[in-house]
């Protein structure tokens, strides 16, 4: 068979046959495929992202983007779409959306028809949980100036908590460690599942009225309402509306520790004072006197410290009287007369003993002339002038002697009149300390026991002081 001749050109793979031609498709086709699939394949959807460009139009659709780190999907919510939660969608705003990914074919985009809406990482508890919150704060319940003081110094307080929990058990350890004397009145209750949030509001007001004033005063100072750690569902009955009503009507302040320091619920809220744990709350409550008992113990040694310090400086003040005394006692003056008596005495033998030198000079002068003269009559004037002279010098000098005697007597009859002895022999008694020897001036020294001892001219008495 002859060969067939080919075509030094060949366009074959350029030109392929009619059958083997690609199917080209218009945008719409495309478009509508694609919104087709995704129905299909992704359909309804959980998707989590931060709210950005919010639009709400004059027809009611709600029209924005959610967007995380990486990517952003346009979302919309119809009017006629009964979904709850519409007031979260808000720019900035983290959401979980639930809905169906679709296409709007119109502008070739998927996006996201919204079905239901979420707070991020949130359910359905914690979405009543913030528009009971919301609805509690609007009506005032949070306000910090309708919270009542907390006492500083509690003698007795209600508790609101499960008997067999291991709230209780932290508190009493705490309050036993810290406040020994605090009274506790347990309200048993449940503190989850069905039907806890009522029997929490009841133990409330069970309290209330058991503490209700009698002759002006109150059985209970406070009501601590708590319970341990647990997840969101665990804690929910704190999170119940009928324990934050039963909060607020409570006369008395209400502490709430509920669950760990994390952890926040409405009663948190709604209290008095919000405690981080149980554990905290019973450190707050026992605050006061715990405080207390430090502050006594600081005060005492202080008042010791001051004791001392006051004590000497009464120690300096009876040391400078007592030098003041010393400068100013008879004794001293006696001495200084004693003194003088010696210098006036010494005066005197000096001045005798200068007159005898004198007269001895004289008598040998005399004694010379009478060698030179009629000895017997000069010796006979000499003889009287002598005397004379001799007598003048005595006179005196007994004379000074004597006065010197009398003053020396004189003052010896004033120490005399002073001394404590002339004293207790006059009737007076000198009273002072058994123990210590200080001398009593006052009765208000004295206090019911005390030994005393009273000293008398001859002998000493010794006493007790009795109560009356």
């Amino acid at each position: 068979m002859p060969r067939t001749a080919q075509s030094q050109w060949d366009f074959g793979e350029l030109f392929p046959p009619e059958q083997t031609r690609r199917r080209v498709l218009t945008v719409s086709e495309l478009t509508n495929n694609i919104r087709k699939l995704l129905e299909a394949q992704i359909g309804l959807v959980w998707v989590t992202g931060e709210v950005t460009n919010l639009r709400a139009q004059s027809s009611g659709h709600v029209y924005f983007t959610i967007k995380d780190g990486n990517a952003q999907l346009q979302c919309v919510l119809f009017r006629s779409e009964d979904v709850a939660h519409r007031d979260l969608l808000q720019d900035g705003q983290k959401l979980v959306l639930n809905g169906d990914v679709t296409v709007y074919e119109l502008r070739g985009q998927y996006q996201l028809i919204v079905r239901g809406i979420e707070l991020q990482g949130l359910g359905a508890l914690q979405l009543a949980f913030e528009k009971l919150k919301r609805k509690l704060e609007a009506e005032g319940l949070f306000a910090t100036e309708r919270k009542k003081a907390i006492p500083r110094h509690p003698q007795r307080i209600g508790l609101v908590t499960s008997e067999t929990g291991a709230a209780i058990r932290d508190v009493l350890h705490v309050i036993e460690r810290r406040q020994p004397s605090l009274q506790i009145t347990l309200a048993a209750c449940r503190v989850q599942g069905a039907g806890a949030a009522e029997e929490i509001a009841a133990a409330i007001r069970l309290l209330n009225e058991w503490s209700a004033e009698v002759d002006g005063s109150r059985r209970l100072d406070l009501i601590l309402v708590t319970r341990g750690g647990g997840s969101l569902e665990d804690l929910w009955a704190f999170n119940e509306e009928v324990v934050a009503r039963a909060i607020f009507d409570s006369a008395l302040p209400i502490i709430s520790a509920v669950g760990h320091e994390i952890d926040f619920t409405i009663s948190d809220f709604v209290a008095d004072l919000r405690a981080a744990t149980p554990s905290a709350a019973a450190e707050l409550i026992t605050e006061g006197a715990f405080s207390s008992r430090t502050w006594l113990r600081e005060t005492t040694a202080y008042l010791w410290q001051l004791t001392r310090r006051r004590l000497d400086a009464e120690r300096a003040g009876v040391q400078r009287w007592q030098a003041r005394l010393n400068r100013m006692h008879p004794r001293q003056r006696l001495r200084g007369q004693m003194q003088l008596v010696d210098d006036l005495y010494t005066a005197i033998q000096r001045c005798a003993r200068q007159k005898l030198r004198d007269c001895s000079i004289h008598h040998d002068n005399l004694r010379r002339r009478l060698a030179r003269v009629r000895p017997s009559l000069i010796l006979t004037q000499l003889r009287q002038k002598l005397r004379d002279l001799s007598r003048c010098l005595r006179d005196p000098a007994r004379q000074r002697t004597k006065d010197g005697r009398a003053l020396l007597k004189s003052l010896r009859e004033r120490l005399q009149l002073l001394s404590p002895e002339n004293v207790l022999g006059r009737g007076y008694s000198i009273t002072s300390d058994a123990a210590t020897g200080k001398i009593l001036r006052d009765a208000a020294d004295t206090h019911a026991g005390q030994k005393i001892q009273t000293h008398l001219k001859k002998g000493i008495l010794k006493s007790i002081i009795s109560p009356d």
